[in-house]
């Protein structure tokens, strides 16, 4: 049965908008409960290849509820966290005025991730956390990220993987397609919202297909860094200085 949130034509983004825009008062908590907190972690681990330093420019792309612009922030960089959910940004501008006395304050602001509102070279840090995989043309998405960062720039992509051992990739879909819908009908009344994600995993080249492509846009240093055997994944590139 297809799932009423993806659709892989032109309809892609307002599905996906339709899908944030429910589940938006409740995505933190379900992030914890499906992830038994781990996301936490992984986010952590996308900072800590990003290397931000004080004075150094980030952003953010689909940045939700703040999790890594916050994240980055409290390392210094100056940060900019781009979603194209109001309700996702209305949250995460709510987190940003209870941080006052942080150490830095992200500012959000709504736009496109296939076509970012930023010039050529603008970051230092590129990153985008289970983002990719939601856009109608991920491709574009990357490319574009790749457009907006400086020479010798760090982008870090985290999102959902696929394990490549195939009994870890059964186990694992397995509890996508029967867990993690019943959570989303617990918590957010609505199966299909979490059904969603093995539907647009499926539809998605994850690790490998993503490295191929910063590879093609030439980028350097380029890696994959598995988690739990695959079932999330971290790809890193630099752009390469001029």
């Amino acid at each position: 049965m297809a799932n009423v949130f993806f659709d892989p034509g032109e309809r892609r983004a307002a599905r996906v908008k339709d899908l944030f825009a429910r589940i938006a008062p409740r995505y933190d908590l379900i992030n914890d409960l499906q992830s038994l907190g781990l996301h936490r972690r992984w986010k952590q681990y996308v900072v800590d290849l990003a290397r931000p330093t004080p004075g150094q420019e980030a952003l953010d792309v689909c940045s939700g509820t703040g999790d890594l612009s916050f994240a980055l922030a409290d390392k210094g960089a100056t940060v900019v966290g781009l979603d194209f959910s109001e309700e996702m940004l209305r949250i995460a501008r709510q987190r940003a005025v209870a941080r006052q006395h942080a150490v830095g304050r992200p500012r959000f602001v709504s736009g496109d991730a296939q076509k970012l509102p930023f010039s050529d070279g603008s970051f230092d840090i590129v990153t985008v956390g289970y983002g990719l995989r939601n856009l109608a043309d991920w491709r574009v998405g990357l490319r574009e990220m790749t457009r907006v960062a400086r020479p010798g720039a760090r982008l870090v992509v985290l999102d959902f993987g696929k394990p490549p051992n195939r009994l870890w990739r059964a186990l694992y879909f397995g509890y996508l397609r029967c867990f993690v819908p019943v959570l989303g009908l617990l918590v957010v009344r609505s199966a299909s919202a979490y059904g969603y994600i093995l539907e647009s995993l499926k539809h998605y080249p994850a690790q490998q297909g993503v490295e191929a492509a910063m590879r093609e846009l030439e980028l350097v240093q380029v890696r994959v860094v598995n988690l739990l055997g695959g079932v999330m994944s971290i790809n890193y590139g630099e752009k390469i200085g001029r």
